[in-house]
């Protein structure tokens, strides 16, 4: 397995398929874990760095946590790679960007993700397609359970793991999901999901997690304390109240956007696709604006020759790095929205 290889097809996360799935794009746990007896990386030297990621990487391919796996060294790897991993969602912003010994390993389906020296010593992810927050902690789980009995984690009685970040303390989980919401954009209620989600003490990000913008009408919301719950109950708050009730939410903006201005909605849905069937150049931001108008009117029956799985896909494969590495070469933002649309009327046509 190579890394190239993953450009073949869109993310396990974007498959389009598992419940709720025309809302719920994506199911996200992670856990935060470090080495007990090492440094915080904070405090870690270059040789301590390379110390524990050399260590964690044969932790991980020793606890075999699937048949197929990648390491990618994202310190050597090129930008372009690194790009790529991020628009995958396998790695974070901040480790593409951070500096020194780090690296990721890939399960070869990419449902789990292991990331050595991140802001911890070790972030591992679980990502599933729609709402599948239980199935994925059962994963990461077994996923951790293996680890732990290869590596000693930092540890406390009192505080539970330890991490870098303070609000990371305690389990040192993170549960996220990734939803559609345009029709709350639409009708201007999607302040109200902001303003219940702070109430809640929840994080609401964009596409790429913190400091990006919600293209696309997709947000990432997440939890943003660990201390003082278990794994299941945050797990449970999340899948069983947070999330369907905000997906009620949404259904509801749509059933009346639908009834006062069915026609206009469906006219937007086939304005868009007949642009991205027909237009010459396209940025990454206005692709992902009428793939969103696309996706709501598939969900509302009004567009039925495309699946959701294929507007999934092209939210991907279009992102800078994916068109890139798919045409082999390096491109400017003008060649880019030339090959974007090209590949879009490929697709869609």
């Amino acid at each position: 397995m190579r890394l190239t290889d993953l450009t073949q097809h869109a993310g396990q996360w974007l498959r389009g398929a598992g419940p709720d799935s025309e809302i719920v794009i994506s199911s996200r746990v992670r856990l935060a874990r470090n080495v007990a007896g090492e440094p915080f990386l904070t405090r870690c030297d270059d040789s301590q760095r390379r110390r524990i990621a050399e260590r964690l990487h044969e932790a991980v391919e020793q606890a075999a946590i699937a048949n197929e796996m990648l390491y990618v060294d994202v310190e050597a790897a090129s930008d372009l790679d690194r790009q790529l991993l991020v628009e995958r969602h396998l790695i974070s912003r901040q480790h593409a960007q951070g500096s020194g010994a780090r690296a990721v390993v890939v399960t070869g389906d990419e449902t789990a993700a292991v990331m050595i020296n991140e802001e911890d010593h070790l972030r591992v992810q679980v990502l599933r397609s729609g709402l599948q927050l239980a199935d994925s902690y059962e994963q990461i789980d077994r996923v951790d359970d293996a680890l732990a009995q290869r590596v000693h984690f930092a540890f406390s009685g009192r505080f539970g793991y330890l991490t870098a970040c303070p609000t990371n303390v305690g389990t040192g989980i993170r549960v996220s999901v990734m939803l559609h919401l345009p029709a709350l954009k639409m009708s201007g209620q999607i302040e109200k999901v902001f303003q219940a989600a702070s109430d809640m003490r929840l994080a609401i990000r964009g596409l790429y997690g913190e400091g990006t913008e919600a293209m696309g009408d997709l947000f990432q919301i997440s939890n943003q304390t660990t201390l003082g719950q278990s794994e299941r109950e945050i797990i449970s708050e999340f899948n069983d109240r947070i999330v369907p009730g905000i997906i009620e939410f949404e259904r509801e903006a749509r059933r009346s956007l639908l009834a006062t201005h069915g026609d206009a909605m469906e006219d937007k849905a086939f304005r868009s696709l007949s642009l991205l069937r027909s237009a010459r150049l396209m940025s990454s931001e206005e692709t992902m604006g009428l793939l969103s108008q696309v996706r709501l009117g598939i969900h509302l029956g009004r567009v039925q020759d495309i699946t959701l799985q294929t507007v999934n896909e092209l939210l991907q494969l279009t992102q800078p790095a994916h068109l890139q590495q798919i045409h082999g070469r390096a491109m400017d933002a003008a060649e880019r929205a030339r090959v974007r649309a090209e590949f879009i009327r490929q697709r869609l046509n």
